[in-house]
């Protein structure tokens, strides 16, 4: 668990940013999750990307900055998003379930996106806490073609009883980290049977001062991965029904 002392750092208010997307209600297993899409100035893949954010308890929402930009990322490689808030955040009903209940929470985000996008690739991404349920949903989610998890918190949550995602599996990790530090994470990625492509930043677990140059090589790392998902015939709106 995170010190309590640190419970507003994930506050999405610390940065303002405007927030370019159609609002959604995505039907949950505790009831509606609140949701926000955002689509490319023109759609070109064939994939829809699910972004997560960090940990509800410490002000984590839809709205945190570097979630933003792992969305902004995706627009920019063409593909659409959905953020969503867990249970309990914002205007989802239910309360915290220590991962648990936010796994199922993004399992019916992807039934959502699948059914507005059938036969698309899913690609899911997730910033901290949202990283640990990306890790998860991953392992029990076929539809996931690709994963980037952002600072997983290998010291904070139990990583260990999860398999490895079959996917290809993107790590970025903060080499000033004062959370969830960069040696704890090599040592856990070291131990595992496969190893996923990793980016390293000179950053803080909130990639203050970062965020441009988190984008830019993100683009970089996943242009190849978008380029290889080839466009399909239009779709109608992200958000109609």
């Amino acid at each position: 668990m995170l010190p309590i002392d640190r419970s507003h750092l994930y506050d999405g208010q610390e940065l303002a940013l405007e927030c370019i997307g159609e609002a959604v209600s995505i039907p949950g297993p505790a009831g509606l999750l609140e949701g926000l899409t955002a689509c490319p100035e023109k759609e070109t893949r064939g994939a829809v990307a699910v972004i997560l954010h960090p940990h509800p308890l410490y002000g984590g929402t839809f709205s945190n900055k570097v979630v933003h930009y792992l969305s902004r990322t995706c627009n920019l490689l063409g593909i659409p998003s959905l953020r969503f808030n867990f249970r309990g955040v914002g205007k989802s009903t239910g309360t915290y379930d220590d991962g648990r209940g936010e796994v199922e929470d993004c399992l019916a985000a992807l039934d959502w996106v699948s059914s507005r996008r059938p036969g698309f690739d899913i690609w899911l991404a997730g910033f901290s806490f949202g990283a640990y349920v990306a890790y998860q949903a991953a392992s029990r989610d076929s539809r996931i073609r690709r994963l980037v998890t952002v600072a997983p918190p290998v010291n904070l949550f139990d990583f260990s009883s999860v398999p490895v995602p079959s996917c290809p599996w993107t790590l970025i990790q903060g080499e000033l980290d004062e959370l969830v530090p960069e040696e704890t994470v090599s040592s856990w990625v070291a131990g595992l049977p496969v190893s996923p492509g990793q980016i390293h930043l000179p950053a803080d677990h909130f990639f203050h001062g970062q965020l441009n140059a988190l984008q830019k090589v993100l683009l970089e790392h996943l242009a190849s991965g978008a380029q290889a998902v080839a466009a399909t015939s239009p779709c109608r709106e992200f958000g109609a029904a």
